[in-house]
């Protein structure tokens, strides 16, 4: 029988070139891990004390790496921003203040366009971060923290294109933007105040933030008459009524279900405390809207009492949920 020249088990030769790449960045990762020390501490300690914003800067691929850390360190709580070594060098060394910290990006550690920008931090005293892959270069030597990156290949079969180093110089200021989170002690509330727009914003959306309030809330009193009742379900159109008690305490609802429940000659004489649904389900003002969506779904209702220390703050519908983009 004949036999085809390729084994069936060969990986074709672009998914190989994919798995090296892979495997090698992974590889470098792994090796950052275990190269971090007392630097990295020190690092950490050196932003903390930072008034103003940090700076961040690299030339060529490491400047499109420092780019995306200045805007994950300003997304999580530390103030940052992005400067270009070639631009500072033409007034944009106005933009960093005796407040600042720099972090600067430099594999080689001898990016000649960094020049200016080390000389401005030296000479006003701006605390210097180097990150950069060899420990005696000039980046390394003038910063008063260098953490350097562990010596490994790059992913590119010619050694020359950035690969490897910049996967690890990313995950390396992941890092540094993650402990100063939790450093800060950044919280949801926090994320969502920098992350307004977005599928990040819809998720962290408070029910407080699209409940109705005031006068369009239905509330009534136990004894009200169901004949009046129904008036203030028909012209709130949430096909419910809250039940508060004299002390303005939510007590009960009425809904669709409690009248098909009750329907007789004499409903309309019922009084609301007697067809009320008593410990009516509610939702805390300050929960996600996420959350009394998945609670509406779960109970098959489409409206929640949104509830604070027992008072009926507002109310939240399924669609006002759905409107904001919740899921």
């Amino acid at each position: 029988m004949a036999t085809s020249a390729a084994s069936v088990d060969e990986t074709p030769p672009g998914l190989a070139s994919a798995l090296r790449v892979l495997r090698l960045e992974a590889a470098g990762i792994e090796a950052l891990a275990r190269s971090l020390d007392a630097e990295f501490t020190r690092a950490l300690e050196l932003l903390a004390k930072v008034t103003g914003r940090v700076i961040v800067t690299g030339m060529g691929k490491s400047g499109h790496v420092a780019n995306k850390i200045a805007a994950t360190l300003a997304s999580t709580g530390t103030p940052a921003s992005f400067v270009h070594p070639a631009e500072a060098s033409h007034g944009d060394l106005g933009m960093i203040t005796e407040h600042d910290a720099l972090i600067a990006f430099s594999n080689s550690g001898e990016t000649s366009e960094l020049a200016d920008l080390v000389t401005y931090a030296k000479r006003f005293g701006i605390p210097l971060i180097g990150i950069t892959g060899r420990a005696g270069s000039t980046l390394a030597t003038a910063a008063d923290v260098a953490l350097v990156l562990p010596d490994t290949p790059e992913a590119c079969p010619m050694g020359l294109a950035p690969t490897t180093s910049t996967t690890v110089m990313l995950a390396l200021g992941d890092a540094l933007a993650v402990a100063m989170l939790e450093h800060k002690g950044f919280s949801a509330d926090d994320f969502h105040l920098l992350h307004p727009g977005g599928k990040l914003g819809k998720k962290l959306l408070r029910v407080e933030a699209i409940m109705h309030t005031g006068d369009s809330v239905p509330l009534a009193p136990p004894s009200m008459l169901m004949a009046d009742a129904l008036l203030v379900m028909s012209s709130r159109s949430f096909g419910c009524v809250g039940i508060v008690s004299p002390e303005g305490r939510l007590v009960g609802v009425v809904t669709d279900g409690d009248l098909r429940r009750h329907m007789s000659d004499n409903l309309l004489s019922l009084t609301t405390g007697e067809v009320m649904t008593a410990n009516p389900k509610t939702i805390r003002p300050n929960a996600l809207a996420s959350e009394a969506l998945g609670l509406m779904n779960s109970r098959s209702i489409t409206t929640l009492f949104v509830v604070e220390g027992g008072k009926p703050l507002g109310i939240i519908h399924v669609h006002d949920c759905l409107r904001a983009g919740v899921d």
